[in-house]
């Protein structure tokens, strides 16, 4: 089957999931998925991902497994002791035809504690059965030398000799055999600029770090838990931060845009947390404006990092870099352009959340084509509390 493993999934899952098990273990949520790639029919292979999905449900964690959690420093033993005893619910995922030809239709509804591991292995899922069935013939050389390729350009200069990057790809791999040969080729060949994997299966099987801290859904999640709305981004960092202790200090910044993160990430967040991570927008205005906010806040910009991760190529991350070098410090997130670059377009797909307790949540990007709410209503409401130009 093409997961094999609960551990076959990214960190943050994992780091959320604990958020959730200490303070909101009666939270309902409902996820869906989209695809943003027209034209793809994945309809001739309905039954094929369901079959997939049904084999997913039946994995429990393995005794080596919950041990590696454990060895985890910020993974708490109660958190590991529930995992013990977890499997994810088939009767909460529903697989169906879409409303347009070809389209399927892929929701999510239940317990936020137990739904909230089946965004990546199903992502997978439908990657690795559309692929394996349109492209018959992979490429696999035309993707070794693809790979060698983006290696060079940073093996090969010498002013790159602090450049870190990690693979991000679980999500959208073209499979998990290409997915393990990419992961093995970059440890052995770009050491010391590899830093690591999100995926938690294949950090433990290679002995690389798993790395990761929250996603967009929690800060999402958190406009319907909190307080009030306006203060949801703050209650979401300050939870985080209770839970963690200073550990996992990398926030997302880009569920309400750079605006209202930096309204809201104030001088006790500037010094608490380690850094920020950038998931839509120019990624050199976003960096410039970042830095700028640490020094107007007393912060050493010197001592925070900046995570890159918003469809990064390789010559791409190697130019932030560069821009950025002595500034501060620099970390690269590749997911698709490693995971899934042999020749054949990938595919955009997503399965975001869209309601907490019964109450819509919206993601506003600093990409329009990333914002994605179920409720139109909603959404002028939350850009008009977060003080956010209309769409």
């Amino acid at each position: 089957m093409i997961i094999n493993s609960l551990l076959d999934t990214d960190l943050y899952k994992f780091t959320m999931m604990q958020v959730v098990l200490h303070h909101f273990p009666a939270a309902q949520v409902e996820y869906r998925y989209k695809c943003r790639t027209p034209g793809v029919n994945l309809s001739p292979w309905l039954d094929e991902i369901r079959e997939e999905v049904h084999a997913l449900c039946q994995l429990r964690f393995r005794e080596e497994e919950l041990e590696y959690l454990r060895s985890l420093r910020f993974i708490k033993s109660d958190f590991v002791d529930f995992l013990g005893l977890f499997h994810l619910p088939e009767k909460c995922i529903s697989i169906e035809e879409g409303e347009l030809p070809g389209e399927i239709a892929v929701s999510v509804k239940g317990p936020w504690l137990h739904t909230i591991l089946f965004e990546i292995p199903v992502l997978a899922i439908i990657n690795e059965v559309y692929f394996r069935n349109v492209c018959q013939n992979p490429g696999w050389e035309e993707g070794r030398k693809r790979l060698q390729s983006k290696m060079r350009l940073v093996i090969d200069d010498p002013a790159l000799k602090d450049f870190r990057v990690a693979e991000y790809g679980t999500r959208r791999r073209f499979s998990r055999q290409w997915h393990e040969e990419v992961l093995q080729t970059m440890k052995e060949q770009m050491a010391p600029h590899f830093a690591g994997t999100s995926n938690v299966w294949l950090a433990m099987k290679y002995d690389v770090t798993p790395l990761g801290t929250m996603g967009h859904e929690y800060l999402q999640a958190c406009q319907a838990l909190g307080p009030r709305l306006r203060d949801s981004q703050v209650f979401a960092l300050e939870v985080w931060a209770r839970e963690y202790r200073g550990d996992l200090g990398v926030a997302l910044s880009d569920v309400y845009g750079m605006d209202a993160f930096l309204r809201d990430f104030d001088m006790y967040f500037c010094k608490l947390f380690d850094g920020a991570r950038h998931d839509s927008g120019d990624p050199f205005d976003w960096g410039e404006r970042l830095l700028a906010h640490y020094r107007a806040n007393r912060t050493d910009p010197r001592d925070k990092t900046l995570v890159f991760s918003d469809a990064l190529t390789i010559p791409r991350a190697i130019e932030l870099a560069k821009h950025f070098a002595g500034r501060c410090r620099v970390s690269f997130g590749i997911g698709t352009n490693l995971t899934n670059d042999l020749g054949h377009e990938p595919l955009q797909i997503v399965m975001k959340m869209v309601r907490c307790n019964d109450q819509p949540v919206a993601k506003v990007s600093d990409a329009p084509e990333k914002t994605m709410c179920d409720d139109p209503a909603y959404l002028a409401y939350l850009r008009q509390v977060f003080q956010l130009p209309p769409a």
